[in-house]
């Protein structure tokens, strides 16, 4: 790089940190601005003019607003105004037209590849104690997030068919891959949840260049095919699954390593999938090596083939941690609101789901920070403590960087995981409101209404 070259980029990230650090409502940015990914944001920010909202102010709201139990633009929009008058800066407009044109400006690229890089680095930085035997274990799990019932959302993410037109909403299917040593977020696949290729297993497929030689993939029995686990062999990714129930596990069978305790071949299955070529289903070998070992009336499935290193009782224990990435989806719907997206298209709705990871990245570099100054481990803190304290040490003004061990030892306070003997029913026991459901479209029921009143039900 020449000389003009290095200044040039030197004043670029000068003036990113310069606006970075102009306004306590872009305190999540100077996370994002930290020497590690300083050349990534600066590479990813689009060009724009000076407004109001530039990309880094509009991000850093966006990020905060997923965080806030009021999600709204408003909220979002009256914080900045009040954040500028306490700044002695110009009064601005609060209507929200300004605030939601930035958040369409911002690159769907921009904000997946900064939720990737979060997520890698803050795995690659685990503390050794953290690890699975010195290994990154990664975690994958589905679920389905509804969004507003729109034309547009309807169109690309169709409601179940289940539901009436008009009553229901559209409803996507997200994969998630999830660090287990520290919770971080590093990659996700969303589509329709029904059709071809829009289960959780053709997702996966999509995601598996993130899995590296060593790592360990860890879910539940759906994952547990034979397509699946060859393409991770061939990668150098051991699995760690349970027995599929379509499967019969005969332990008489194979070579034995102990009490309920085999290695078996799996053969190829003759089908072809749909999704495979030809070419494709004849590079697959013949059968695959597994280990099947039953624990506690669960029979696990993984391709750690040695015993000796590691035992039955090491395998369930891991599977038992699998429990993590329940919680981590919990917090992620729940927490921060992701069940439900708010916006009206599809694409927005995309990059709103990507915020919502970057944001929970966020967090849980928090966490790894507050764990590695307590020596502790982050799955020992209490996710939603971390974003209530940080939500009430940015709004008082405070940066990440200011008394940071002040707001470390906050964070280390709320312990969890250690709750022995709890039992919950999953059942409400406050009751809803007397409200009949809404079983004909909206606009129809508008109408009804208007012709005979509040009164008038749905027969």
């Amino acid at each position: 790089m020449d000389r003009n070259a290095r200044n040039a980029l030197h004043q670029r990230q000068t003036r990113i940190g310069r606006q970075a650090n102009a306004t306590p409502a872009v305190e999540f940015f100077n996370i994002l601005t930290s020497p590690q990914l300083l050349d990534t944001t600066e590479a990813l920010l689009p060009e724009h003019r000076e407004r109001l909202y530039p990309p880094t102010v509009a991000l850093s709201m966006f990020m905060r607003q997923v965080l806030q139990a009021d999600g709204s633009c408003q909220k979002a929009v009256n914080g900045w105004a009040a954040q500028r008058a306490v700044d002695g800066l110009s009064p601005c407009s609060v209507r929200t037209g300004g605030y939601c044109r930035a958040r369409q400006r911002l690159p769907l690229g921009m904000l997946s590849t900064l939720t990737r890089e979060t997520g890698r680095l803050l795995s690659q930085k685990a503390l050794a104690p953290w690890l699975w035997r010195g290994r990154s274990v990664k975690l994958v799990d589905g679920t389905g997030i509804s969004m507003p019932d729109t034309p547009e959302n309807q169109a690309l993410y169709p409601q179940p068919s289940t539901q009436a037109a008009g009553v229901g909403f559209p409803l996507a299917r997200l994969v998630m891959v999830v660090c287990l040593a520290t919770g971080a977020a590093l990659d996700a696949a969303i589509g329709p949840y029904s059709g071809k290729g829009t289960g959780e297993l053709g997702l996966v497929r999509s995601l598996l260049e993130g899995f590296c030689p060593g790592d360990v993939m860890l879910a539940d029995a759906l994952y547990c095919n034979y397509w699946l686990i060859a393409t991770l062999m061939a990668r150098g990714v051991d699995v760690l699954f349970e027995q599929n129930g379509a499967r019969i596990t005969d332990f008489r069978r194979g070579q034995s390593l102990g009490t309920r305790e085999h290695i078996v071949h799996w053969p190829k299955p003759a089908a072809r999938p749909e999704w495979m070529t030809p070419e494709q289903h004849a590079d697959f070998p013949a059968e695959i090596k597994v280990r099947e070992v039953k624990v506690a009336h669960q029979v696990l499935v993984t391709t750690v083939l040695d015993h000796r290193k590691v035992s039955k009782d090491d395998l369930s224990a891991l599977y038992a941690r699998r429990w993590n990435v329940e919680l981590d989806l919990r917090n992620l719907k729940t927490t921060t609101g992701m069940d439900v997206l708010s916006c009206q298209t599809p694409q927005m709705n995309e990059k709103q789901l990507w915020v919502h990871l970057l944001a929970y990245n966020v967090i849980r570099l928090l966490m790894a920070q507050a764990a590695c100054n307590a020596g502790i481990n982050p799955r020992e803190l209490s996710f939603k403590h971390t974003v209530q304290l940080w939500t009430e040490w940015v709004s008082r003004g405070m940066s990440a960087t200011k008394d940071d061990g002040l707001l470390f030892t906050l964070i280390v306070q709320c312990r969890v995981g250690n709750r022995p003997g709890r039992l919950e029913p999953r059942m409400r026991k406050r009751r809803p409101k007397p409200y009949p459901w809404l079983k004909v479209p909206r606009t129809h029921a508008r109408r009804e209404i208007k012709r005979h009143g509040h009164d008038w039900e749905p027969k």
